[in-house]
């Protein structure tokens, strides 16, 4: 960044050059020359090197914006000269070395936003000094230690985030009564759920997920009415989701999973009916799904009730949620069929593509003309693996109903799923033939079939599927060739079919029998054979039956006399 001849620019007050493909160093020389300076924009460049201390002879500066750039070193303490800063910003950098004490100087702060870079130590004590501060973001970094309680003087706080550091010790008393979003995920926070937080009557985001909270949900959250999104996934909480009658109607996501609740299904969420997102997978729940939940949820996307002990059949009503696109019931005890009306769901019938929807489900808080984007994010069982989707969710389509007691076939109008980017039906108790019109799933990415009942040959329509890379047939009763061409050539692992007795073909080291060149041949020539045997069943039946007929005739003369008598008579 080559500046000489704007530094003698003595009056400059607003400099902005934002958002260009600016490199090198930010010149001292600037903030030697320019006294009147006020706002000073030079972020989403490539700049390195670190902050200059000259800052500290900008007396009138206001506004410095730095971050997405690849800037480092430590922040530099004459920064805590420049007492007229209001606005402040150095996230997305490589700046090291604790946060220096002085910015306790910085007494008109509003906006302090330092997250995304490699910071030590603690929180500085002076920060009780910025009692005009209203967002506080040092998000993913490496602080450690205690959170200062002294965070509950700031009482203008609207913005806290101190999520993903390696904080520890009880959650801080946040005493101010502004606060609309707080994210302290993924520290090492300890003890039971404040009540404190139930206080923010104003709250709209709630983080606490990743942390080892423990204890029941207070009845307190009731108090939270504006509230849209929580999260308390992975943590230790236990018991009962029981809460009043007139628990908060404005929530839109839901995140409990991974702790250690119990009871029945949250019926308090029958009164939610702006519900996006449910997710109360790894708990204890026992209980079966009510069928209110596809009347009351009419907007839900996302339903996440994995590895639980629900039990019962999956209700029909399911079929009403035509905004659904994740629909996760593995690791349950659920019996009986797959409901025929399942596959009434709409959204999953639509490719879901970046042109025709928005990349990310988030929330967004303007605050002096930053908007902070608070993005949702989901735990899929993704090809075998645990993976978590950020932003882009809204593009995830897909059924997981593994490891359950499910019976009877695979609906064939399931197929009509053109948007479904993968099917998880294995060890289940399905029976009958795969469908035929399998290659329908257009966008399939994975398709795990395995460890069930199935029997008959592999559609050969499978080989349309394009975008196919994780596929599991095993341990079923298959027979035939196996469909050959396009994107199965890739699946070259036998593991995929193993234990299906009857496959033949690539990449099985069987060969099919007579010569077969296809799965269809094979299988219409079994279902010849074994209509044959049945026509000769019956044929040998009859035949049975005449011989035992004419058979006791000639034997058992004095019956053939009686029978014949009897015909002379008539």
């Amino acid at each position: 960044m080559d500046c000489r001849s704007l530094s003698n620019m003595c009056d400059m007050r607003v400099f902005d050059v934002a958002r260009n493909k600016l490199t090198g160093v930010i010149p001292p020389d600037l903030f030697m020359n320019w006294p009147e300076i006020t706002s000073f924009y030079a972020q989403n460049n490539s700049l390195a090197g670190s902050i200059p201390p000259e800052i500290s002879n900008v007396s009138k500066l206001q506004t410095l914006f730095l971050h997405r750039n690849n800037l480092y070193g430590k922040i530099t303490v004459e920064i805590g000269r420049v007492a007229s800063l209001w606005r402040f910003m150095l996230s997305w950098n490589s700046l090291t070395g604790p946060i220096p004490h002085s910015v306790g100087n910085l007494t008109s702060l509003v906006l302090l936003g330092i997250f995304c870079n490699n910071l030590i130590g603690k929180i500085p004590l002076e920060i009780v000094n910025l009692t005009a501060l209203e967002s506080l973001d040092l998000d993913t970094n490496q602080l450690e230690g205690e959170v200062p309680q002294a965070l509950s003087a700031l009482q203008s706080l609207e913005f806290l985030d101190i999520s993903n550091n390696k904080f520890s010790d009880v959650i801080p008393y946040l005493n101010t009564r502004k606060l609309l979003a707080i994210s302290l995920a993924n520290n090492s926070f300890t003890g039971v759920f404040h009540i404190v937080l139930c206080q923010q009557s104003c709250l709209q985001i709630l983080d606490l997920s990743n942390n080892k909270l423990y204890g029941k949900l207070p009845r307190c959250l009731r108090n939270m009415q504006d509230l849209l999104f929580i999260d308390l996934s992975s943590n230790a909480f236990s018991g009962n989701v029981q809460m009043s009658k007139n628990f908060n109607l404005s929530l839109e996501s839901v995140h409990l999973a991974n702790n250690g609740l119990n009871g029945g299904f949250a019926h308090v969420l029958k009164r939610c009916r702006r519900l996006l997102i449910l997710d109360l997978g790894e708990n204890k729940f026992s209980d079966t799904i009510p069928s209110w939940i596809g009347f009351s949820n009419p907007l839900l996307r996302v339903l996440i009730l994995r590895s639980n002990m629900l039990h019962g059949s999956i209700p029909w009503q399911l079929s009403q949620l035509s905004f659904l696109q994740l629909l996760d019931l593995s690791g349950n005890s659920f019996i009986g069929s797959i409901p025929r009306n399942l596959s009434n769901l709409t959204s999953m019938m639509q490719p879901k593509l970046e042109f025709n929807i928005p990349l990310q489900i988030s929330y967004q808080i303007l605050h002096h003309l930053v908007v902070y984007t608070y993005t949702e994010r989901i735990n899929i069982n993704w090809k075998r693996q645990y993976h978590t989707f950020e932003g882009a969710i809204a593009l995830m389509t897909g059924i997981d109903l593994s490891s359950n007691y499910l019976s009877g076939d695979i609906p064939p109008e399931f197929t009509k799923f053109v948007g479904l980017r993968f099917l998880n039906l294995s060890r289940n108790r399905f029976s009958g033939c795969i469908p035929e019109d399998i290659g329908g799933f257009k966008n399939l990415e994975s398709l795990h079939l395995s460890w069930n009942e199935l029997s008959g040959s592999i559609p050969p329509s499978i080989s349309q599927l394009m975008s196919l890379d994780s596929l599991n047939l095993s341990n079923s009763h298959l027979s035939g060739e196996i469909p050959a061409g396009y994107q199965l050539q890739t699946l070259a692992d036998p593991s995929i079919y193993s234990n299906n007795f009857g496959l033949c073909g690539f990449p099985l080291n069987i060969v099919c029998s007579n010569g077969s060149n296809s799965a269809t041949k094979f299988s219409r020539n079994h279902q010849e054979l074994e209509a044959l045997s049945w026509y000769y069943s019956i044929l040998a039946g009859l035949a049975f039956g005449l011989w035992l007929w004419f058979g006791a005739l000639f034997f058992f003369k004095p019956l053939s006399v009686a029978i014949f008598s009897r015909v002379d008579q008539i």
